[in-house]
Formats: structure tokens, sequence, C-alpha cells
């Protein structure tokens, strides 16, 4: 059996996981006490792949009730935990816009005094955790597509290789494994026929391949995933993404991105191209 128990600070994104881990065809409990965890595991004997969710008012007071309620587990059930959480000013946010009230707010007198408390109830697990998302920058969508690459990842036993281009002007992606900084090539955004339009366009792709430097910068990336995706795909790894950054995440990044995409379409079974500055565009229209 596959046993996934996620937990993270209110607020954070735990309710998103779950619903992804219950369209992936897991059994999902919500906010389950986790002492209750070994009956339910043996209750649900019968299904693959089972995902609790833990709230901080669920969690064990001390570390020896944790142990036991993990540690009392079938020996064939390893549970991985997913721990979520966000930079407290994103919490702030999150919660003045949803207006919810923090799980241990009858507690504390203020919402950062209840998130603090929270944050130390959690350690424990915290200390646990097998896989830390910080969703501070990422929207639903790509919270949602991040849990499920994992998941899937896991499930198949194959690494899924992701180019994502970005701008470092909107900040570094999340869920980057390594950043290439393309902002010292050749800026078509310089060029005011060019501007208008984006590395997915043929005029701005035609200028690019006729960079000598971006030529040999791809060519270098290239070089080095080939170098070392095997010893990525060793160390059990469900994703790798590769990210490329130019200044406004428009032109060289997503021109860059889609290159090497190309290169590496017939070398790996599951890849993906993705731009966050122009996909973010794209859903603010």
């Amino acid at each position: 059996m596959q046993l996934i128990i996620v937990s993270g600070r209110s607020g954070s994104g735990k309710t998103i996981a779950l619903r992804v881990l219950e369209d992936l065809g897991f059994y999902c409990v919500d906010n389950l006490p986790l002492p209750l965890l070994p009956a339910l595991i043996h209750s649900v004997s019968d299904y693959e792949s089972v995902a609790v969710s833990v709230d901080v008012r669920n969690v064990p007071e001390d570390d020896a009730a944790l142990a036991d309620a993990l540690d009392f587990l079938p020996d064939q059930v390893k549970p991985e935990i997913f721990f979520i959480d966000a930079q407290l000013d994103v919490l702030l946010r999150r919660y003045g816009e949803t207006r919810r009230v923090h799980p241990l707010s009858y507690l504390e007198t203020s919402l950062p005094d209840a998130i603090a408390l929270e944050s130390k109830v959690l350690e424990p697990l915290i200390a646990r955790a097998t896989w830390r998302i910080d969703s501070s920058t990422m929207s639903v969508h790509e919270l949602s597509e991040l849990v499920r690459e994992h998941v899937l990842g896991h499930k198949t036993n194959t690494l899924i290789l992701s180019f994502l281009s970005f701008g470092f002007k909107y900040g570094l992606p999340a869920n980057a494994d390594t950043v290439f900084d393309a902002r010292i090539l050749p800026n078509p955004h310089w060029v005011p026929e060019l501007k208008p339009y984006t590395g997915l366009d043929e005029p701005v792709a035609h200028y690019l391949a006729g960079q000598p430097l971006i030529t040999k910068f791809i060519h270098q990336v290239e070089t080095f995933i080939d170098t070392w995706l095997p010893y990525f795909e060793r160390s059990n790894r469900s994703y790798l993404t590769i990210a490329i950054g130019c200044t406004g995440g428009q032109h060289r990044s997503v021109y860059i991105a889609e290159e090497l995409g190309k290169r590496f379409q017939d070398r790996i079974q599951s890849l993906k191209v993705k731009h966050r500055e122009l996909e973010a565009k794209h859903a603010k229209s």
C-alpha cells in the first residue's frame, strides 16, 4: 500500500494537495487524528493508495505518541509525508483574502501568534517530512501540478523532466532544481520590431537562432543535462525542473526552453516545457 500523509500550516494548500491525490485514485481521509492512523490502515487494506491530511488540531502533543502512530503501521507500509508551507506574509494575506478563522485562534489573540503556535506544534511532523513544498509563489494550478507530477513520477518510476522559462524580475521559481541565467545573452527586447513578440514566435526564434552566444549557451546546458541526468534518475527522483531565466521571461528564456525541449524529446519518456510568465499573462487575459 502507498500511504501519503499531507500536513502543513493552515492556508498553505493542504486541501488542494489532498484533492489532487483523490483525483489520482487515492482513498482520502481529511483531518484524521494521527493516533487513529494504524486502525485506518488495517481497515482499508484493500486499497492500493491511501492519503490522509493532518490538521494542527490532530497532531499528538508529545513526540512519543506521534512515533507510535507512524511506527505501528504494517511493515509493508512506508508512509511518505508531504509538508506544505508558505511564508508568513503570504499566509497572512491568504487569511485576509478568505476571511477564514485560524484553527488555533481560540488559544491566541492575534493571527500571527496563532500561526507561530501552529509552527511549534507541527515541529515533530516537520522533522519527519519526506517532501517539503513552499507554496508561497504558487498558484492553485501550479501546486496541483507539482503534487501530481511528484506522485505520478513515483508510481511509474519515471523521471519527469521539465524545462521552465521565467523572468528574474518576478522572482525565482519555487520548484526549480537547477537555474540557468540567460540575462547575459543578446536580448530581442531591445530590437523594436521584435519587442512585441515572444520566444514562441518565428521572428524572435529566427533572430536568436542566428546568435552564436545563444547557440553556445543551449549546447552547454544540453551537455550539462546529458552528463548529470543519469545520476538524477538513479537517485530515485520523481521529477527534475531545469529553469532558464531572463529578465522578463518573454524572449530568451522561452526560446531556450523550447529548444532544449526539442533536443530531449526523443531521449526522455516524460518531458514538459512550461513558460511561467507567458502562462501568467494568458491567465490574466
